[in-house]
């Protein structure tokens, strides 16, 4: 596609979750869930089917309401503190968080604060200034929550923002909030909702241009 008919996307602000969208960590995470499931007897694709861009706490209320589910989590956190082994930063993530400033974006993951920066550190992307994790927000995803969260701390309506996002939990959250949706399939395949405005395989199909008080982006599809 010729660059000047490409579609495009006009914003103040930028919101992105992380794995799945800045980290590709998903073989590290469900096997992490499938001895979980192991331990406790619980159908492993019924896990499968709800944990992907929802906090732990809430997917355990979700497939094992009888469970402590913060005990749980934090030990599935820990657990994940020393497997990030694996994880590497999605194509094109870097170049792109790099050519912001740090008040222009922000991360809203639903892992908790101490796993995104970890993880994020160990792929070699920037350390945001801003970031909304698990234990930031009373309801997570698919709520609109976290995404109007992380819009306020970059001082903008979420309407203004674009949010990247890879998981069914995570755009509905960001196209509750209001934000424009774009898919990063590269993990998680093609957005299962309808709700993105448009799906790209990683950050490589992304074109960023400043304007005078805001930013341009083309997208390759």
């Amino acid at each position: 596609m010729h660059p000047d008919s490409a579609p495009r996307l006009c914003a103040h602000g930028f919101l992105f979750d992380m794995d799945g969208t800045l980290v590709d960590s998903t073989l590290c995470i469900e096997k992490i869930w499938r001895n979980w499931a192991e331990r406790h007897q619980i159908d492993f694709s019924t896990i499968l089917k709800v944990m992907h861009g929802r906090r732990g706490e809430e997917t355990i209320a979700l497939v094992a309401p009888h469970l402590d589910a913060q005990a749980e989590t934090a030990q599935l956190i820990a657990e994940e503190l020393l497997s990030l082994d694996g994880s590497v930063a999605i194509a094109g993530a870097k170049n792109f968080l790099e050519s912001l400033d740090l008040d222009q974006w922000a991360v809203v993951t639903s892992a908790p604060r101490e796993l995104a920066l970890a993880k994020l550190a160990f792929v070699g992307l920037p350390t945001p200034k801003h970031l909304i994790g698990a234990e930031d927000v009373t309801l997570g995803k698919p709520n609109p929550a976290p995404y109007l969260q992380g819009a306020a701390l970059l001082q903008l309506d979420a309407r203004d923002c674009i949010a990247f996002e890879d998981a069914p939990a995570g755009i509905r959250s960001a196209h509750a909030a209001g934000a424009h949706v774009i898919a990063i399939s590269h993990a998680a395949g093609a957005d299962s909702t309808g709700l993105a405005q448009f799906s790209v395989c990683d950050f490589t199909a992304l074109q960023l241009n400043r304007t005078a008080s805001s930013f341009t982006l083309s997208i390759s599809i």
